[in-house]
């Protein structure tokens, strides 16, 4: 019974079952569909839809039931999208859609000539 206990991460409140929620569905948003993975995503809307909705309401925080709505907003768009065969725009980050450039330069910036305070960045 113990060992059946620890299988399964089991979050400790709201918003600890949306982060590993989130976490999942970036995981998978790209991969390729298959029946197994479509079953996977359609639970995992539901349980949104259901008792983490039910958690929510109880915990009665409107930024949280905000977030949530707007995760299952996402995640019921992904079907649609990858049953055209086309990739999904983005990562959900924070509970909503960052479709940002996923390329990050790194800039450091100092000063050229010494003398003055005009900075330039170099890359």
């Amino acid at each position: 019974m113990t060992e059946e206990k620890h299988r399964y991460v089991q979050p400790q409140n709201v918003h600890d079952a949306m982060q590993l929620i989130q976490h999942l569905f970036n995981e998978y948003r790209n991969a390729p569909l298959t029946q197994e993975l479509l079953a996977y995503h359609l639970n995992l809307v539901k349980r949104l839809q259901s008792d983490i909705l039910q958690a929510a309401k109880a915990e009665g925080d409107p930024k949280q039931l905000a977030a949530l709505q707007s995760m299952t907003a996402i995640m019921q768009s992904w079907s649609p999208i990858r049953l055209a065969n086309r990739p999904f725009p983005g990562k959900m980050r924070h509970f909503k859609l960052d479709t940002g450039p996923a390329i990050h330069f790194k800039r450091k910036v100092h000063k050229i000539n010494g003398g003055h305070n005009h900075r330039a960045s170099r890359h």
